[in-house]
C-alpha cells in the first residue's frame, strides 16, 4: 500500500484550518458552553477521534524507539562510535537550548511583557514539584525495562535499548541473528506509522476544534504582548538558529530541510507532544532527510526525551515577565542562573503537553520568583505548547542532521530530493 505525500499533508493542512474555524466559531457565539455541544460533540464525539489519533501515535513510541535504537545499536560495530555520536548530540542539544533561552530572555528584557499587566487571580495555580536533576541521572537507569515499557519511561528505554543493543554487537553469530529479525521488525513499525496516517486528518480536525473552542482568542488578548513575544522568539529559533547551525556546521541546505519537514511540525502542533509525533519524526528523518537508521534511531528519541528548546523560550519569558509584573529586578546572578537551570531542567522535561509548566516552577523556584503567578499564563499556555512542540521537533531533526552528515550516514542525494517522491 502506497499513501500520497502531498494529498495527506492537503487534507491535514484543509482538516486544520477547519478545525481552526469551527473551534473559534463555537466559541465566538458561546455554544462550546451549551451542555449538549459540551458534552456529547466537544468532549463526545470530537473527544473520541481526538484521542484515538493520539493513541494510535503513542502506540507506537515504544515499540519503534526501542526496536528502532536496538538496530541502530548493534548495527555499530564500533562502540566508540556511539560514544562519540552520544556525546556530539547531547552537547548539540544543550547549547540549542542554551540558545534558546537566552534569545527569550533578551527579548523579554527589551519588550518588557510584564509592565502594565494586571496581576490578579493569581492564587490557583499549585506547583507540581519538579525532578532534581541528579534524581532525573539516577532515574535513567531501569531496574526492571519490562516496567519501564509499560509506563513509557523513554529515558529508561534508551538506556535498555543501547545495552541490549550493545550485547548483540560482542554476541557474534547469535547477535546476527537477532539483529535480522530486530531489522525486519522495525520495518513493519514503520509500514505501521504509514498505516496509521490515514486517520491523521480527523485527529488533527478533532484536536484543534477542542483546543480553539475552549480557549478562542480571549485569552490571547489579554497576554497579547507575551503571547506574542513567545511567538516571536520561537519563530528567531526555528527559521533563524536552526537553519544557521544547520549550514554551518553541515553544509546542508536550511531551505531544503524545512520543505522536507514541515508535514512533522504540522503534527507535532495538533498533537503538542513530542513523544507522539516521535513516530512521524523518525520516519521522514530517514525516508526524507536521508539519516541513516543507525543514527536516527539514537538521536530522535534522545532529542524527543531531552530536547526542548521551545519550553526553554516560554521559561525564559515566563521568567522575566513574573519578575517585572510583580517589581523584581533580576540581578546578573539571577538570570545566569534561569538560564543553566531551565538548560538543565529540559532533561527532565517529559514530552507531554503542559508538563512546561511544571519545570516553570522549579525556575521560578530557584530564583526566588512568586510561583503562584504562572496562574496567569495557564490559559494561553495549551495554544503556545502546540506552537513549543513543532519547534521542538525541529531541533531533533536539524541535529540529527548535524550529527549524521558529521559522521558520513546522511543520504545527501535522498536530502536534497523532492520530499513528495517518496511515498
Amino acid at each position: 500500500m502506497k499513501i500520497s505525500n502531498s494529498k495527506l499533508t492537503r487534507n491535514i493542512l484543509v482538516a486544520m484550518v477547519i478545525g481552526l474555524v469551527f473551534g473559534i466559531a463555537l466559541n465566538f457565539f458561546g455554544l462550546q458552553e451549551n451542555a449538549f455541544m459540551r458534552d456529547q460533540i466537544l468532549n463526545g464525539a470530537l473527544g473520541v477521534v481526538g484521542d484515538i489519533f493520539i493513541r494510535s501515535l503513542k502506540l507506537l513510541v515504544v515499540p519503534l524507539v526501542f526496536v528502532s535504537l536496538v538496530c541502530g545499536t548493534a548495527a555499530m560495530d564500533d562502540v566508540r562510535k556511539l560514544g562519540k555520536i552520544g556525546l556530539k548530540t547531547v552537547g548539540l542539544y544543550m547549547v540549542t537550548t542554551c540558545i534558546a533561552i537566552t534569545i527569550a530572555m533578551l527579548l523579554a528584557f527589551v519588550f518588557k511583557p510584564g509592565i502594565g499587566v494586571n496581576p490578579t487571580g493569581t492564587e490557583d495555580y499549585v506547583a507540581t514539584e519538579a525532578p532534581r536533576i541528579w534524581q532525573v541521572i539516577t532515574d535513567m537507569f531501569p531496574t526492571n525495562p519490562v516496567s519501564a515499557m509499560a509506563e513509557g519511561n523513554m529515558l529508561q528505554i534508551i538506556v535498555f535499548a543501547i545495552l541490549f543493543g550493545l550485547a548483540m554487537v560482542v554476541s557474534g553469530k547469535s547477535g546476527q541473528r537477532v539483529l535480522n529479525f530486530f531489522s525486519d521488525l522495525n520495518e513493519i513499525i514503520l509500514n505501521l506509522v504509514l498505516v496509521l496516517m490515514l486517520i491523521a486528518p480527523f485527529g488533527v480536525f478533532a484536536k484543534i476544534t477542542i483546543v480553539f473552542a475552549d480557549q478562542g482568542f480571549a485569552a490571547i488578548i489579554e497576554l497579547g504582548k507575551y503571547f506574542l513575544l513567545v511567538i516571536l522568539a520561537l519563530l528567531i529559533h526555528a527559521v533563524v538558529v536552526y537553519p544557521v547551525l544547520l549550514k554551518v556546521m553541515s553544509g546542508l541546505n536550511p531551505i531544503q530541510f524545512l520543505k522536507n519537514f514541515y508535514k512533522v511540525q504540522i503534527f507535532a502542533f495538533s498533537t503538542a507532544s513530542s513523544n507522539a509525533t516521535l513516530p512521524v519524526t523518525l520516519e521522514t528523518a530517514e525516508k526524507k532527510l536521508g539519516v541513516n537508521n543507525s543514527t536516527a534511531s539514537f538521536t530522535i528519541p534522545l532529542g524527543a526525551t531531552i530536547n526542548m528548546d521551545g519550553t526553554a523560550i516560554m521559561q525564559g519569558v515566563a521568567t522575566v515577565f513574573i519578575a517585572q509584573l510583580s517589581g523584581i529586578d533580576l540581578s546578573l546572578s539571577q538570570i545566569l542562573m534561569v538560564v543553566v537551570t531551565a538548560t538543565l531542567a529540559s532533561i527532565g522535561t517529559a514530552g507531554v503537553p503542559g508538563v512546561g509548566l511544571i519545570m516553570l516552577a522549579m525556575v521560578l523556584n530557584q530564583v526566588g520568583l512568586p510561583v503562584e503567578k504562572i496562574s496567569l499564563i495557564v490559559g494561553i499556555d495549551r495554544l503556545l505548547d502546540m506552537l513549543r512542540t513543532a519547534v521542538n521537533v525541529t531541533g531533533d531533526a536539524a541535529v540529527t542532521c548535524i550529527v549524521a552528515k558529521s559522521e558520513g550516514q546522511l543520504d545527501e542525494d535522498r536530502f536534497n530530493s523532492d520530499p513528495d517522491a517518496v511515498s
